[in-house]
């Protein structure tokens, strides 16, 4: 990974070396690294704004999608009821409300944390949702069998069968919200790197938006790689259940 990486950059270079590509049109990651050695209390301060934007949203959302996907799980009609629904939801972007949650909620942090919640609460409903759902039978029926009460079949059974499910949906959710976050912070933001972006390229410091850029391709990558782990130890307690 780290190997290609440094290819595809090398390779970046050596096209803009040969093709006299302006600066202004794309910078060359040495320009990039040399915006981010001119700036780095800027993009310091830039990327920790997103990064609790980012880590905010998707402890809200994801304990929110958990939270509906059980009730659902322990009430069949509400998750016939409100299944439409959700699916419905999807099918306006999120990314359209980012303008209703500015204006409603402010310029400040409140509105990225709310549109990366927002991202990140389908997927882990839907995922966990499905999973709670698709219990095998002779694990119901075993339960049954032994009294367990619905919150105790639930808790037993349902639960652990379904981690695999919830880390699925933990890890497509991961994906969401660095964008989700960024998105935010072009809409209406003074702070953040999506910020930095709009503000770098209205000043044409294009290099300077490729280093904000960098920096949030480094964070996604980085959170990316920290859920999948945590999605991982979920897999792990399901195998061992």
């Amino acid at each position: 990974m780290i190997r290609l990486a440094l290819a595809f950059l090398l390779a970046w270079q050596l096209a803009v070396w040969a093709f006299g590509i302006p600066r202004f049109l794309l910078p060359g990651p040495l320009a990039m690294g040399r915006a981010m050695l001119g700036a780095p209390d800027l993009l310091a301060r830039a990327a920790l704004t997103t990064l609790a934007e980012i880590a905010a949203g998707f402890v809200i959302g994801a304990g929110l999608g958990v939270v509906l996907a059980l009730l659902m799980g322990l009430l069949p009609a509400l998750r016939r009821a409100l299944l439409p629904v959700m699916t419905f939801s999807q099918t306006v972007p999120i990314f359209a409300f980012a303008p209703l949650l500015t204006l409603w909620l402010g310029y400040g942090i409140a509105p990225k944390i709310a549109i990366v919640a927002l991202m990140v609460f389908f997927p882990v409903a839907s995922s966990f949702g499905d999973g709670l759902a698709r219990t095998p039978k002779v694990f119901r029926e075993l339960a049954d069998s032994m009294g367990a009460t619905p919150l105790e079949a639930m808790r037993i059974v349902r639960i652990p069968a379904a981690l695999p499910d919830l880390a699925s949906g933990l890890r497509i959710a991961a994906v969401y919200a660095p964008a989700a976050a960024i998105v935010g912070e072009w809409v209406g933001g003074s702070r953040g790197l999506g910020a930095v972006m709009i503000q770098a390229g209205g000043r044409m410091k294009i290099d300077q938006m490729f280093a904000a850029l960098a920096a949030t391709v480094l964070i996604a990558v980085a959170f990316k790689a920290l859920v999948s782990r945590l999605a991982l130890q979920l897999e792990r307690h399901a195998a061992g259940s």
